[in-house]
C-alpha cells in the first residue's frame, strides 16, 4: 500500500494585489480583515496576512498585474497544512514528487516546503509553529 500524505486543513491561499489598498478594503467588506504584516530586511512590505477564521489566512502580495475580467492571473499559490512536514515531504519523494524548495522556517516561524502541480502552480506545504502569528491570531492572542 502506498502511504498518503495527510493534510489537516487549507491554510491560505496567496494573490498579488495592483493596489494594496483597493484589495485590503475590499476584503474588509467581506469582514476579512488585515491580521498583520510581514517585510523585507530593506522594510518594504513582502506582504499582508488577512484573517478568515481560526488559522486561514489570505495571503495578499502588492505589485500585482492590473485587473483584466476575462482571465485568471493574481494566483500565487496553495498552502496546505500539515502536522508533520519534514515525514510529508519524505513521503511525497517516495511517490516521486518533485520537492522544489525543502523544509525551512519562514519569516512566520513555520516550517514551509514547495512543490508544484502538473500545470505548474506554486504549492506550499506547512507546519504552524506554536509560536507563530497565525496560531497567536487563531488562539485570539495579541501580536
Amino acid at each position: 500500500m502506498t502511504p498518503t500524505p495527510h493534510f489537516t486543513d487549507l491554510a491560505h491561499a496567496a494573490f498579488a494585489a495592483a493596489d494594496m489598498d483597493q484589495t485590503l478594503a475590499f476584503y474588509e467588506l467581506l469582514g476579512i480583515r488585515e491580521a498583520f504584516r510581514l517585510h523585507h530586511d530593506d522594510g518594504s512590505l513582502m506582504l499582508v496576512y488577512l484573517h478568515v477564521a481560526g488559522d486561514r489566512f489570505i495571503e495578499v502580495f502588492p505589485g500585482g498585474p492590473e485587473p483584466d475580467l476575462n482571465r485568471q492571473q493574481s494566483f500565487m499559490h496553495l498552502c496546505l497544512l500539515t502536522e508533520d512536514l519534514r515525514g510529508t515531504v519524505e513521503e511525497l519523494r517516495n511517490l516521486g514528487v518533485a520537492i522544489d524548495r525543502p523544509p525551512s522556517v519562514g519569516l512566520d516561524t513555520n516550517l514551509q516546503a514547495w512543490i508544484h502541480d502538473p500545470d505548474g502552480n506554486a504549492i506550499e506545504l506547512m507546519q504552524l509553529s506554536p509560536e507563530s502569528p497565525q496560531r497567536r491570531i487563531a488562539r485570539g492572542e495579541p501580536l
